[in-house]
C-alpha cells in the first residue's frame, strides 16, 4: 500500500513539472526576498528585448512581486507563445501571466504580407541575372542537341530505316533536353527540383502510357516492323483474311490496295500478331484444280493426258514438274487433281489457271475420258406394288459431247497485276511517310 502510493505521487509530481513545462512557466527555487527595484529592472529588461524584436510594439508588461503580466496583442497565436519561453529565462520572474490575445486588424495583418511580397520581388530581382544565365546555358545546350539531331549521319548510317533514324534523334533530343536541364538547375542551386520534376514526368507519362495503350502498341509494333520488313512495296499478302498489294507502311497502320481497287488499313499492332501469307515472295506459284472422268475409264491414261497437256503449256514451268493424281472415286466419276507451277512475275494466276482447266477438259473430251452427264430412270409403282411401264420412250444413253478442236493457247500475260502495281507505285510517289525499303533485307 505504502509503494502504490509513493509511486501516485511521484506520478503527479512528474506531471506538474512536464505542465509547467508545456506552459512555459519559469521553474525552480522562488526567492523570500523581493523589491520594487528588482521588479521594475525585470520589466525594464523585457521591455527592451521585445522592443528590438518583430511584432511585439503592442504589448505591454507590468511586473509585481516577480510575476510578469503581458497584455496587448500579437498578429497569430505562434508569436504571442514565443513571450513565455522568452520572459521565463529573465532572470527573478517567478510566474507569467500571459493575457496576450490575437490582433483582429485588418491593417495590421495585411502590413507583414505586403512587407514578404515587397521582399520577395526584390529577391526575384536580385535573382534575375543568375536566372538568366541558367536559362540561356540550358537555351544553349538543347540548340546543340537540336542541331546534332538533324544531321543525316551517323544516324542514317546507323538506323536500318529512316523511321528508326528519326527515333534516334527523337531520344537524343529529349537527352539534351534533361542534360541542360540539370546543368541550368545546378547553376541555381535547385538540383533537388529534378528528382520531383523527373517524379511527375514519370507519373504522367505513366497515365498517358495507359490512356493511349493501343497507339502506344501500335507504334512498338510499328518499329518491329521497320526493322523485319516481312513484305516489301507491290508484294501481294493476305493478313487477317484480306488480300491486296503493299502500298507502304506508317508508323501507325499497315496500307494495301485490294484486287476491287480499295485501300484497307489495317493496325501495325494487328499485322505484327497475325499470319501473314505472302504470295510475292517467291516468283514461283502453283494452281491447282479437279476435273472428272467416267468411272470405266483407264486412270492412267487420264492421268497421261492431262499431265502431257499441262506440260505442254507454254507458261507452265518445268520445275517444279506438273502433277496428276487421283482424289477419289464417286458413283458416277472418279475425280483427277492436277496441279501444275507457274511464274507469277510473267503470267496472271487466275488466267493462268482457267486456261489450264480448258485445255485440259478439251483434252479429256477428245480423248473420250470426260465423265458422262449422270441420267436417272424414274419407276412408277402401282397401287398392287407392280410397276407401271411408262409411257415414254426407253431410257437411252446422254448425248456424247461434241469434240471440237480446242482453240490456241490464250494470252496468259499479268496484265492485271501489272496495272495494280502502276496505281500502287502512284500512291507511293506521294510524298508520305513509308517505313518500306525495296531493298530492305526480310525475315
Amino acid at each position: 500500500m505504502r509503494n502504490f502510493i509513493l509511486a501516485c505521487c511521484l506520478l503527479l509530481t512528474f506531471a506538474s513539472a512536464t505542465g509547467a513545462q508545456e506552459t512555459g512557466q519559469p521553474t525552480g527555487t522562488i526567492a523570500v526576498g523581493a523589491d520594487a527595484d528588482q521588479d521594475a529592472a525585470i520589466a525594464t529588461r523585457i521591455r527592451d528585448i521585445l522592443g528590438e524584436l518583430e511584432g511585439f510594439d503592442d504589448v505591454t508588461v507590468a511586473v509585481k512581486s516577480g510575476i510578469v503580466t503581458l497584455r496587448g496583442s500579437t498578429l497569430d497565436s505562434a508569436t504571442s507563445g514565443r513571450l513565455n519561453d522568452l520572459v521565463g529565462r529573465i532572470e527573478g520572474v517567478v510566474a507569467i501571466e500571459n493575457e496576450v490575445a490575437e490582433t483582429t486588424d485588418v491593417v495590421r495583418r495585411l502590413n507583414p504580407a505586403v512587407e514578404r511580397f515587397k521582399a520577395r520581388g526584390l529577391q526575384v530581382l536580385a535573382f534575375l541575372p543568375l536566372a538568366l544565365v541558367a536559362l540561356s546555358v540550358f537555351v544553349l545546350i538543347v540548340l546543340f542537341g537540336f542541331f546534332i539531331a538533324r544531321r543525316k549521319q551517323p544516324w542514317d548510317r546507323m538506323a536500318p530505316n529512316a523511321f528508326i533514324a528519326d527515333i534516334y534523334r527523337q531520344i537524343l533530343r529529349l537527352l539534351f533536353i534533361v542534360g541542360g536541364l540539370v546543368v541550368a538547375l545546378d547553376i541555381v542551386n535547385a538540383t533537388a527540383l529534378l528528382s520531383g520534376i523527373l517524379g511527375a514526368a514519370g507519373i504522367v507519362g505513366l497515365a498517358i502510357g495507359f490512356a493511349v495503350r493501343d497507339t502506344v502498341e501500335n507504334f512498338i509494333a510499328s518499329i518491329m516492323l521497320s526493322i523485319r520488313q516481312p513484305f516489301r512495296p507491290n508484294d501481294t499478302v493476305e493478313i487477317e483474311g484480306d488480300t491486296g498489294k503493299v502500298i507502304r507502311l506508317t508508323s501507325r497502320a499497315t496500307i494495301l490496295l485490294s484486287f476491287d481497287g480499295n485501300h484497307i488499313r489495317i493496325p501495325n499492332a494487328t499485322v505484327f500478331k497475325s499470319r501473314i501469307v505472302n504470295f510475292s515472295r517467291n516468283a514461283e506459284r502453283r494452281f491447282t484444280f479437279g476435273l472428272s472422268v467416267r468411272p470405266d475409264a483407264d486412270l492412267d491414261l487420264a492421268r497421261t493426258v492431262a499431265h502431257d497437256t499441262l506440260e505442254a503449256l507454254p507458261f507452265v514451268l518445268k520445275t517444279p514438274a506438273v502433277s496428276v493424281w487421283v482424289e477419289s472415286i464417286d458413283d458416277s466419276w472418279v475425280t483427277m487433281n492436277m496441279a501444275a507451277w507457274i511464274n507469277q512475275n510473267d503470267t496472271s494466276i487466275v488466267l493462268a489457271r482457267s486456261e489450264a482447266i480448258r485445255l485440259t477438259q478439251a483434252a479429256y473430251d477428245g480423248a473420250g475420258l470426260a465423265a458422262d452427264v449422270p441420267t436417272y430412270r424414274l419407276q412408277h409403282i402401282g397401287p398392287a406394288g407392280a410397276p407401271i411401264a411408262p409411257e415414254t420412250a426407253p431410257e437411252t444413253s446422254a448425248t456424247p459431247r461434241s469434240v471440237e478442236t480446242p482453240a490456241p493457247v490464250q494470252d496468259t500475260d499479268a496484265t492485271e497485276d501489272k496495272q495494280l502495281q502502276e496505281i500502287v507505285d502512284l500512291e507511293r510517289a506521294e510524298e508520305r511517310s513509308d517505313l518500306l525499303r525495296d531493298n530492305a533485307a526480310q525475315e
